[in-house]
């Protein structure tokens, strides 16, 4: 069986129990080198500047207004 060959609603079932699958354990996903530089970087940044950057609310905004 294909997966294009599911409804849309059964392949929405079959997303989640495999995210249901992967959120239940306890382990953690382990990060690259290179992502752990780039958040070092970012806090860097941040603890220079607490101003730099956006909060939640206004990301979120960015995300969900029709341009």
């Amino acid at each position: 069986m294909k997966i294009q060959d599911l409804t849309v609603s059964e392949r929405i079932m079959l997303a989640e129990a495999l995210w249901n699958s992967v959120a239940g354990q306890d382990s953690q996903i382990e990060l690259t080198e290179n992502q752990k530089r780039e958040l070092d970087l970012r806090m860097a940044n941040f603890e220079v500047d607490r101003d730099t950057g956006s909060s939640w609310a206004e990301v979120k905004k960015r995300l969900t207004s029709k341009k």
